[in-house]
């Protein structure tokens, strides 16, 4: 009876797959867009790379479902201290830079909010409240 049970235990114990944990998800913003993004072109984006004048944005890159469109942005700060940037954004979410005439350069992450409206944050969890330029 022993060994049965033994066997038995041993067999449930081997037949168990590892329970793998799902990945955290942030959905505040996708790791793949970074602020770096709006500075380089790949050469694979600058095959798909698009302007049209009709739309806010500067230039997009990507395939039709999978586009990632460059603005430019202004706005203010939670603070009310104007600011003005460069952000790239896929979808819901995006990432970019903010500059200032007194401080250096900011990365922030992004989000809309609206039509040509969006919040960001900074590393700091500073918000900022941007309008497409």
């Amino acid at each position: 009876m022993i060994k049965k049970l033994l066997f038995l235990f041993l067999f449930l114990f081997i037949s168990c797959k590892k329970v793998v944990q799902p990945p955290k998800i942030n959905n505040f913003y996708k790791e793949a867009i970074t602020a770096n993004d709006r500075k380089i072109i790949t050469p694979e984006e600058a095959k798909t790379y698009h302007v049209d004048t009709d739309y806010q944005y500067e230039y997009r890159t990507g395939k039709s479902g999978h586009y990632e469109y460059n603005y430019d942005v202004k706005g203010v700060s939670a603070q009310g201290d104007s600011v003005f940037g460069n952000i790239n954004v896929q979808g819901k979410v995006g990432a970019g830079i903010l500059r200032f005439d007194t401080i250096p350069d900011i990365e922030i992450k992004t989000e809309w909010t609206g039509q040509g409206k969006l919040k960001a944050t900074d590393n700091q969890a500073n918000e900022y409240f941007l309008i497409v330029d």
